[in-house]
């Protein structure tokens, strides 16, 4: 699981990863926010509307749920279960609370923190991205702020600084996982 504050880099740095591992699975996660440019439902967010979404978190279609920045953002389950019962690697995007969740429902996750230099750098990279007003960036820096003090509860820290060495970092944590002696025999006939 690849988590950590808004502006981070997790979406561009797992669609590389994933690029690097095509047989790597993807659980997309839903939403009710906008779709941003370039965003394609089913492929980035499952984009939904507010009542879709309570339909699917009445019944109990979600792994976790947040409200984040206004919009809901949830897991759903049903693709994940299914992965992992074929025994494939599968990598997940939750924000922070979420990945606190997944990792109750699944202690055997790797949650890796993503983070950049300093919170200039992620100001800098918010305000980049053009999505937001400055009102929903400053939001989206305060939560940030929480965020960043998690970190030690997670398994791997990222610091997003060079794309190509956090992407680097990023694949051998994913190599090592799958190195893991039990995960080695758990995949043995």
């Amino acid at each position: 699981m690849v988590s950590g504050p808004s502006g981070s880099g997790k979406d561009t740095l797992v669609d590389a990863l994933r690029r690097l591992e095509p047989n790597l699975a993807y659980s997309v996660s839903a939403t009710t926010r906008a779709p941003r440019p370039g965003e394609e439902n089913g492929v980035h967010y499952r984009f939904l509307d507010r009542p879709a979404f309570e339909r699917m978190l009445a019944n109990d279609e979600f792994l976790e749920t947040r409200e984040y920045a206004g919009n809901l953002y949830g897991t759903p389950k049903n693709n994940i279960l299914e992965t992992l019962s074929k025994g494939k690697d599968m990598v997940l995007k939750p924000e922070v609370n979420g990945a606190m969740a997944v990792k109750k429902a699944f202690p055997r996750a790797a949650l890796v923190f993503l983070t950049v230099p300093s919170e200039e750098d992620l100001w800098k990279r918010l305000i980049r991205r053009g999505t937001e007003s400055e009102a929903a960036i400053k939001h989206r820096l305060e939560i940030a702020k929480e965020e960043n003090v998690r970190f030690r509860t997670f398994d791997y820290l990222i610091i997003n600084a060079v794309f190509d060495e956090a992407l680097a970092k990023l694949h051998a944590i994913l190599v090592a996982e799958r190195l893991k002696v039990a995960r080695v025999l758990d995949r043995e006939p």
